[in-house]
């Protein structure tokens, strides 16, 4: 396999998060398809020896295509940011309907209108920060700002989603992945302090892999003692539009974990190892 044709079959694994990336900026999935495929056509462009971090480059410049359109769009007046509505936002005549309903499932309708009402700038600072948890060192150089500008962005951003979504959307999904992430190293540790810090005192567990129903634990430290040592080959995912886990040892996919969190700790959390449960659910895998 030559140079181009390794790097086309990394840009291949890529794709999905991306398109994600860019339907979660744009709010249309034709829109982000034609920003993923100018991201190839610049990446076939390049001098691949130049790039050291695939996967950071292509989502740098996907975000900087996104916020052309966004800022070419806004130029327009194709849409009116005062007043923003689902057929507004979600203006694709020409996307796919199968894709654009599951996208639009995980990122849920009143998200979607929520981010057509933020300006460019703070849409494309709120959706790499606050749903994919990339830096501020990294978005400041995307929209050519200072750090601080840029959390003056995230932090305006997110004052306004969280008054145009419904209580359980509150959570930030960077704190989400914070918090998540934090339990799955304790769990990897067996710490038991550490796990007991991030789980909700009646926290419970509900397991469907046991036959005739779930196994269900309740409260922490039951929990903790159960995953102690035990969650292992695990990577944090957004599962239909909140922050989860994809347990998936040498590759093979056993089970996911979903989350309810509550005042900033973990209150329940659904392990789902039924492949046609697992099959109505929309997985993208978090690279950063």
């Amino acid at each position: 396999m030559n140079a181009q044709e390794l790097i086309a079959e990394q840009f291949e694994k890529s794709r999905k998060n991306l398109l994600a990336i860019a339907y979660r900026m744009l709010g249309s999935w034709s829109e982000a398809e034609d920003a993923v495929q100018e991201a190839w056509l610049r990446l076939s462009l390049s001098d691949f020896r130049d790039i050291e971090n695939l996967g950071g480059w292509l989502t740098t410049v996907v975000s900087r295509i996104c916020l052309d359109m966004l800022r070419a769009r806004k130029s327009r007046r194709e849409e009116s940011v005062e007043d923003p509505s689902p057929h507004a936002f979600m203006n694709n005549s020409d996307s796919d309907p199968e894709q654009e309903a599951l996208l639009a499932d995980s990122v849920g309708l009143a998200m979607l209108v929520v981010l057509g009402s933020l300006s460019p700038s703070e849409r494309v600072t709120f959706v790499l920060h606050d749903i994919f948890a990339i830096p501020f060192t990294e978005i400041a150089s995307i929209l050519g700002k200072t750090e601080a500008a840029t959390r003056q962005l995230a932090s305006r951003a997110r004052r306004r989603v969280k008054g145009g979504t419904s209580e359980k959307d509150k959570t930030p999904l960077a704190d989400q992945r914070e918090l998540i992430e934090a339990f799955l190293a304790a769990a990897r540790d067996a710490d038991l302090d550490r796990l007991l810090a991030v789980l909700d005192p009646n926290v419970v567990l509900r397991d469907d892999r046991q036959r005739g129903g779930l196994r269900i634990t309740h409260g922490a430290h039951h929990l903790a003692q159960q995953v102690a040592g035990r969650i292992q080959a695990s990577q944090t995912a957004l599962i239909n539009g909140s922050v989860g886990v994809i347990v998936a040892p040498q590759g093979h996919l056993q089970y996911v974990l979903q989350y309810t969190i509550r005042q900033g700790r973990i209150a329940e959390i659904d392990l789902i190892s039924d492949p046609v449960n697992i099959s109505k659910l929309d997985l993208v895998p978090l690279d950063y």
